[in-house]
């Protein structure tokens, strides 16, 4: 008589329950993690934070050009720092000029700001780059900065605790993150909006030029996938912006000009 096979081949079913079961654990971890790093950030206290700035602001520093142009920016800082809470208010934030054609902006711990110069070239008024600083304010305001480190310190280490070695298991629990990441980037950028637009609207009375720098990237852009991205889509930052404009009832008046040593770059 033919041996018996006691253990039979995995059926199709038994793979999509016990796949599903896994990336269940995987959404239930970055969840979870979500959730500490959320209340964690704000018990971090400023000489932390300062301590994580030391680490990562130095680099930046190095690629910085004092000038005037960097003078300038730091001027406009200024206006918009009048406007934040008194606790925020105390802060030392400061602007890190970049010459780097790079258009972007970024906040570090440590209270600084990064410009690159390829963003300035970008802008058309002082009012679309005061919008460009209070959204980058805006994420000092929700400590994104801090959840960002926190997320890529904690998240990693905890999935390869539980994939191990398996290289299909990493694959799959790296996609569900790099997704998740990316949603979760883009509702810090669209809360970070909200915050630069009531910075703008304190600073100038109104709101003109709220829009413009978005409206231009999406005219830039041929693709426009915004679940590829860590952002928003330009055009979907666009229409939350005259969304909440329109809400809150924020008026728009005229465009202030550019300061002329920025005027110098483009």
């Amino acid at each position: 008589m033919a041996p018996t096979n006691r253990n039979p081949p995995t059926s199709n079913r038994q793979l999509l329950i016990i796949l599903g079961i896994f990336l269940s654990i995987i959404l239930g971890i970055i969840w979870l993690v979500g959730l500490i790093v959320d209340n964690l950030v704000w018990v971090i206290p400023p000489d932390v934070e300062r301590q994580l700035g030391a680490l990562v602001v130095p680099a930046y520093e190095k690629l910085s050009q004092p000038s005037q142009t960097q003078d300038t920016l730091n001027q406009l800082l200024n206006k918009l720092e009048s406007n934040l809470p008194s606790q925020q208010s105390k802060r030392d934030y400061q602007v890190l000029y970049v010459p780097n054609e790079t258009v972007n902006a970024l906040a570090l711990p440590g209270d600084r700001i990064v410009i690159f110069s390829g963003l300035l070239k970008q802008a058309e008024s002082e009012n679309e780059l005061m919008m460009v600083l209070g959204h980058e304010l805006g994420h000092f305001s929700n400590r994104d900065h801090l959840r960002s480190i926190l997320r890529q310190l904690i998240l990693p280490i905890t999935l390869a605790s539980i994939t191990g070695n398996n290289d299909l298991l990493v694959s799959v629990a790296s996609g569900i993150t790099t997704f998740s990441d990316a949603k979760y980037s883009q509702s810090q950028e669209s809360q970070a909006d909200k915050i630069g637009l009531d910075l703008l609207y304190k600073t100038y009375g109104h709101v003109a030029g709220a829009t413009d720098f978005f409206k231009r990237l999406s005219q830039q852009n041929s693709i426009d996938i915004e679940f590829l991205s860590t952002h928003p889509a330009p055009q979907q930052r666009v229409k939350d912006l005259q969304h909440l404009i329109k809400q809150k009832q924020y008026i728009i008046k005229n465009l202030s000009p550019l300061p002329k040593q920025l005027k110098s770059l483009k």
